[in-house]
């Protein structure tokens, strides 16, 4: 046979409760270690951590008279402990959804933050591309130097928006960084060196 399983602390405390209530009387801690086992099942080496904690609670009135300590509970006044109780609950669980509410927040703001991180990858590679052609174009300029001046105009031209392309890719990863650095409170070389960004990096001139 398993063994019978022992009444949990609130159990206890419910019980002992119940004794003031049926009774309307007032006792000592030796009346309430004899009474209790035989009518609640509460262990009487239980029963005076009980009553302390029914009167940390407010639950259960205390008066220590000559030598002995008298335990007694006014219904209404039980009633308002309980509620004063549970009020304090539920503003933990309100504290405690709000405080799960900002975790969610902030939790959805690493994930933008994290996109634009990945934007920023995305950047550096376009404007890497534009770097490319506009060194193109200045080898096309240098090799046509001599030719005809139309084609030599049309190719700088080319080189002139590829410039500007290039200094507006460039605005806009300075401007990533400096996100970077504000939100996660990263280092310029940390940033640089994640996503490859030269240490000359700079507009072209």
């Amino acid at each position: 046979m398993s063994k019978k399983k022992g009444l949990s602390a609130e159990e206890k405390r419910t019980r002992m409760m119940e004794i003031f209530f049926e009774t309307k009387d007032v006792f000592q801690l030796k009346d309430l270690e004899k009474i209790a086992p035989k009518e609640k099942g509460i262990t009487s080496m239980s029963v005076k951590e009980v009553l302390q904690s029914l009167v940390d609670d407010s639950m259960v009135d205390c008066e220590r008279i000559v030598t002995s300590n008298y335990y007694w509970v006014f219904p209404s006044k039980a009633l308002h402990a309980r509620k004063r109780k549970l009020e304090a609950l539920e503003s933990q669980l309100s504290e405690g959804s709000q405080k799960h509410a900002s975790l969610q927040e902030s939790i959805e703001k690493a994930k933008i933050g994290r996109c634009e991180m990945e934007e920023r990858t995305m950047l550096a590679k376009e404007l890497s591309s534009l770097r490319d052609q506009r060194e193109q174009l200045k080898a096309e300029v240098e090799k046509y130097k001599d030719c005809d001046p139309q084609v030599v105009e049309e190719i700088r031209q080319a080189n002139k928006v590829a410039k500007e392309a290039a200094n507006r890719w460039t605005d806009n990863i300075f401007a990533i960084k400096s996100w970077a650095k504000r939100k996660f409170a990263f280092e310029e070389n940390k940033i640089d060196k994640t996503f490859g960004i030269p240490e000359d990096f700079d507009y072209i001139d």
